[in-house]
């Protein structure tokens, strides 16, 4: 079994920088280092009185210390790592563009009034969870040890859940909402013989190549075989390792 340190440094690189920021935000503001409404999404203030940092720093605020935080930590830690090394393995630029266009659609959401939300980093990381539900849909979950489900309709069921313990449905449902855009755009559409419009832009592959983030990309793209993942449910084929 390996030590923490060794997990921790097994972790891909995206996954675990917004992880260890969250981790970070969160200890930072628990010793009082800050208030947290310094770094909250307030249009107001970006656009009146020019604080743009909003735009970014309110993506890592995922709560105090609580179990809740420790759940979406977790939800980092499985399925954002079972993305960049499954589906977008030695696609380091490419899960970056991911994470950067979930994160723009939630700043447009959230500009429509019954959308907004001070802090988006929730619903970022539901995104992933979606994204993951749609990569590995045949995978086997347990939620809290009480129902067995496929992975497909985990996003869904997670939803329910907060609907029954009275907690605000909205941050699932924009993690959603930006997960299924980014899933349409990027696998569903092409593979029913459109063009795909979201490529990652020479600039990110730029940003990767020039910090030597991750490993170096293969020379060309698998793409999966033709009837393997030509329908909404069976995603990409995917396995889970461990």
């Amino acid at each position: 079994m390996s030590s923490p340190a060794e997990f921790y440094r097994s972790l891909p690189p995206i996954s675990k920088a917004y992880g260890t920021i969250c981790v970070l935000a969160t200890t930072a503001f628990q010793l009082g280092l800050y208030d947290f409404r310094s770094i909250a999404l307030v249009h107001k203030l970006v656009f009146s009185h020019f604080q743009v940092w909003r735009l970014i720093t309110n993506f890592f605020f995922l709560g105090n210390f609580s179990i809740n935080f420790g759940i979406r930590l977790l939800m980092i830690a499985r399925y954002g790592v079972q993305l960049e090394k499954g589906p977008f393995e030695r696609r380091t630029a490419d899960f970056l563009w991911m994470m950067i266009f979930g994160a723009l659609t939630l700043l447009v959401l959230s500009a429509i009034p019954i959308f907004w939300s001070p802090f988006l980093g929730i619903s970022l990381v539901f995104m992933l969870v979606y994204v993951w539900s749609r990569e590995f849909p045949n995978a086997n979950v347990n939620i809290y040890g009480l129902v067995a489900l496929k992975a497909f309709y985990l996003p869904w069921a997670m939803l329910a859940l907060d609907v029954i313990f009275g907690s605000s449905i909205m941050p699932d449902l924009l993690g959603i909402i930006a997960g299924h855009l980014y899933y349409f755009l990027t696998v569903l559409h092409p593979l029913a013989g459109g063009k795909n419009i979201l490529q990652t832009p020479r600039w990110v592959h730029k940003v990767v190549a020039r910090w030597r983030i991750g490993a170096p990309p293969p020379s060309s793209r698998t793409q999966p075989a033709p009837g393997t993942g030509g329908t909404t449910f069976r995603g990409r084929s995917y396995r889970l390792s461990g």
